[in-house]
């Protein structure tokens, strides 16, 4: 397996707004592949926030963690509708993304937003998977490394623990089109943000898995992950089904 730098590689499988109680049958058969799998990255499920709680009986005894798919940036309050980082972790979660460039659009989340939500998730002993990533006009004037400049400038805290820290790179142009760049330009992204975090975080950035994340599949999964630097993947809609996503799995054994 690719070791990119030191960090332990993650693919993480975000459900997004999919999924009912049948769809546990999916990560329940999810589990019975993965058992006797000498596995070379961790495993994240991020399904809605309506099942965690029965996601977590299915996976507790096995090595797949879960995730959150948001938070609000307060610890607790008068926020209908939203859900508190502690809630998460009470309901099972390990993680969160945050982020997303479909929170960014279409909920005109703010880099400030995102970082402050980053801080209120770790503080509530959350990993942070911050999204950042160009769009197809950002990537078409040549300002892709200027935009993952200011989204991890403004979406990281620079307080932030690099022990709860995950970075996923994803082109919003790539995510579900079925397009992804090429490895060269993933690897030059990659790098970019790489330099970033060494800026951040001193001595603990070569520990910060960054994720790429963006129409990933088998049968593109073990090229992605050959590229240094890429120490993963965020997974969409191939995370739904357990054999496309241990397929993906498999790229790091």
């Amino acid at each position: 397996m690719p070791t990119n730098g030191g960090a332990r590689a993650l693919v993480a499988g975000n459900w997004k707004m999919h999924g009912t109680t049948a769809s546990l049958g999916e990560l329940r058969l999810l589990t019975t592949m993965l058992k006797g799998v000498r596995l070379n990255c961790d495993v994240l499920v991020c399904p809605p926030a309506t099942l965690l709680m029965a996601a977590h009986r299915l996976t507790r005894r096995s090595p797949i963690g879960l995730g959150g798919q948001d938070c609000h940036a307060d610890i607790k309050g008068p926020h209908t509708g939203d859900i508190a980082a502690e809630m998460l972790k009470d309901a099972g979660a390990s993680a969160v993304i945050l982020g997303h460039s479909e929170r960014r659009t279409e909920h005109g989340e703010t880099d400030d937003l995102i970082r402050a939500k980053t801080l209120t998730a770790q503080g509530a002993g959350l990993l942070s998977i911050v999204c950042i990533g160009e769009s197809l006009a950002e990537r078409q004037e040549g300002r892709t490394l200027d935009v993952i400049t200011k989204q991890i400038s403004g979406s990281v805290p620079p307080d932030a623990s690099p022990r709860q820290t995950i970075i996923a790179y994803e082109p919003v142009w790539a995510i579900g089109t079925g397009l992804t760049p090429s490895p060269r330009e993933i690897g030059e992204a990659h790098h970019h943000i790489r330099l970033m975090l060494a800026k951040l975080f001193d001595g603990h950035s070569a520990a910060i898995p960054i994720l790429y994340g963006g129409s990933v599949k088998p049968a593109n999964a073990a090229e992605i992950t050959a590229i240094p630097d890429v120490n993963g993947a965020l997974v969409g809609g191939a995370s739904l089904r357990a054999a496309d996503f241990i397929g993906i799995i498999k790229a790091y054994s």
